[in-house]
C-alpha cells in the first residue's frame, strides 16, 4: 500500500513537473521526463505525435516564444505494477495573445503512460487533446 502511494505521488508530481518546465521554456527539462524512445502528442495536435526524446525536444524547441500558464488537474494515477502506470489529468492552458492581453483558455486531458526507469517515473506516452475550444 505505501508502495503504491509513493509512486502515485511521484507520477503525479511528474506530471506537474512537466506543466512547469513546459511553462518556464525549460525545454531540455521537459524533454528529459519521457523515456529514451517515449512519445509525446500535443492537445492541440493529438494526431501529429512525436517520438523519441531528441524528437520531442527539437518540437519544443521550434516553437516560437510564448507566455503561457498550465494549470493541472483532477490527476487520477493507476499503478500496474511496481514499473507501469497509467495517468488521466485535464489541463487549463492559458495563452498570451497579442499587446499581452490574455487569449481565451483552452481546456484539454492528458492520458499518460509511465514507467519506472533508473531515474525514476518517466513518461513512455503522453497524449493530449482538447476538450473544449473558445
Amino acid at each position: 500500500m505505501i508502495e503504491t502511494l509513493g509512486a502515485e505521488a511521484a507520477c503525479t508530481r511528474l506530471i506537474f513537473q512537466f506543466a512547469a518546465a513546459n511553462d518556464a521554456g525549460r525545454w531540455e527539462d521537459a524533454a528529459a521526463l519521457f523515456v529514451e524512445d517515449g512519445l509525446f502528442a500535443r492537445p492541440t495536435a493529438p494526431d501529429q505525435p512525436v517520438v523519441g526524446r531528441t524528437a520531442i525536444l527539437a518540437a519544443f524547441q521550434a516553437r516560437p516564444p510564448r507566455l503561457t500558464r498550465h494549470l493541472v488537474s483532477n490527476v487520477i494515477v493507476t499503478t500496474e505494477s511496481e514499473t507501469e502506470a497509467h495517468a488521466h489529468s485535464l489541463i487549463q492552458l492559458y495563452l498570451e495573445g497579442e499587446n499581452g492581453q490574455a487569449k481565451p483558455p483552452l481546456i484539454g486531458e492528458f492520458h499518460d503512460r509511465l514507467v519506472f526507469v533508473t531515474a525514476g517515473w518517466r513518461f513512455r506516452e503522453r497524449r493530449g487533446a482538447l476538450i473544449f475550444r473558445p
